[in-house]
């Protein structure tokens, strides 16, 4: 089969799928140029992560396409339903990013507790000259053991971070209406003990964590889960991380609540217009960010790679 990775693969995804004889482009093509692209090349299938679009008009217009994969959990940059209602099998990988994007989220929570973001933003400019004043400021932090972190989304991702959370001493709590148990596996020197985290509706989790994390999929109607109201419903001087999708948390009553110092600060990796994040978001100065890198290991990306092929073959 003819197959275009438009936004790229692991070398050994892309190694696997040259051995079982496809033919396939790696080089990035714009979203003007991808109909003709696909047309010219006769492509079966598109391998696509965050980054490029699959909508109904370029799948009305070409016929040729069998299969469209997403390197990754959330596939609301593909019209699923519909390619699929056209015969074309799409599929995902669910499973290979959750341990990575757990330790981004993990990184955030432990750097807010900190203050780590901000102070890291000061040093270089007043460190030199106002070291006892940044000390003194910056001395106010927390440690992560004995604290409560709420997972809002208890899917792969969201019961990954429990995992963690959980070695390293804090308590958890969830809220997932879509499923049944709070049961996670924690290794601990090599042996597995199976922690079930309680599950809280959503207002009774947010006041109850001191830290929570929002693992949710985009929302149909494209409404945040973690508005105005529930930001409210958090407890004052708590920290809130998204590494979920850019629009689940209302930026504009996150920087409200920020402002009012009702929380302490929050971790962003996914931005309401991305790729062009707002410049006011970007510059707030309790807020940690990162570019939408929470399934952008090495490891993550050589399973990401790795699955994609492996469900192709699966085609066959």
């Amino acid at each position: 089969m003819n197959i275009l990775a438009n936004d790229g693969i692991s070398p050994s995804g892309e190694q696997a799928l040259r051995d079982a004889g496809h033919t396939l482009y790696t080089d990035f093509i714009e979203a003007d140029q991808l109909e003709t692209f696909i047309h010219d090349h006769a492509i079966d299938g598109i391998l696509v992560r965050s980054a490029t679009k699959v909508r109904q008009p370029l799948i009305d217009a070409c016929p040729s396409l069998k299969f469209i994969g997403r390197g990754g959990v959330g596939m609301d940059n593909i019209d699923v339903e519909y390619a699929r209602n056209q015969g074309l099998t799409v599929f995902n990988t669910p499973a290979a990013s959750s341990q990575s994007v757990a330790e981004l989220v993990m990184g955030h929570l432990f750097g807010l507790a900190r203050f780590q973001p901000d102070s890291n933003r000061q040093m270089p400019t007043r460190g030199a000259d106002e070291f006892k004043t940044l000390k003194k400021a910056y001395g106010k932090g927390s440690e992560l053991r004995g604290k409560t972190l709420g997972i809002v989304g208890f899917g792969r991702i969201g019961r990954s971070l429990a995992s963690y959370a959980l070695g390293c001493g804090m308590h958890v709590v969830a809220h997932d209406p879509f499923v049944t148990d709070g049961k996670v596996d924690v290794v601990v020197g090599g042996q597995t003990v199976t922690v079930d985290c309680p599950r809280l509706d959503l207002h009774e989790l947010l006041g109850a964590s001191d830290m929570v994390s929002v693992h949710v999929p985009a929302q149909a109607d494209g409404s945040a889960v973690i508005g105005a109201s529930e930001l409210a419903a958090m407890k004052a001087g708590s920290f809130l991380v998204n590494a979920a999708r850019g629009g689940s948390v209302d930026e504009d009553a996150l920087m409200a609540a920020l402002d009012s110092g009702h929380l302490a600060g929050a971790g962003l990796d996914v931005f309401v217009g991305e790729p062009a994040p707002r410049a006011d978001v970007l510059a707030h100065g309790k807020l940690a960010l990162t570019p939408h890198i929470g399934a952008a290991t090495a490891e993550a990306q050589d399973r990401i790679g790795l699955e994609l092929a492996a469900q192709i073959a699966a085609l066959a």
